[in-house]
């Protein structure tokens, strides 16, 4: 995300004195509730939707995650990299690649 993008997203939770109510977990709901609207996007089929209000939902879900990060004072590049690294041990190539098991399963 942009330098810009963020700074106009925290220009308007700035504008609108919305901090107050921007706890970690009123933000975890947010995210959570938005997800589900994104989801709802593909209730009746996962192959029609329309995109718009895909990209509408999904919008929202980024933007409650980039108040979170900001509220918990966490780099998302440190934290998305972090869980790489995770990632990457519990799911070695050679083991994952073309195959959907959970980790504990491989």
């Amino acid at each position: 995300m942009t330098d810009q993008t963020i700074n106009r997203i925290r220009q308007f939770v700035k504008d609108r004195d919305w901090a107050q109510y921007h706890s970690p977990a009123n933000l975890a709901k947010s995210i959570s509730i938005e997800a589900n609207e994104l989801l709802e996007c593909f209730q009746w089929s996962d192959t029609d939707s329309d995109l718009q209000h895909v990209k509408e939902e999904l919008a929202d879900v980024l933007v409650y995650c980039r108040d979170l990060l900001d509220v918990l004072g966490l780099d998302e590049d440190e934290i998305i990299n972090m869980k790489m690294d995770i990632n990457e041990k519990k799911y070695p190539v050679d083991k994952a690649r073309g195959n959907n098991k959970k980790y504990t399963e491989l």
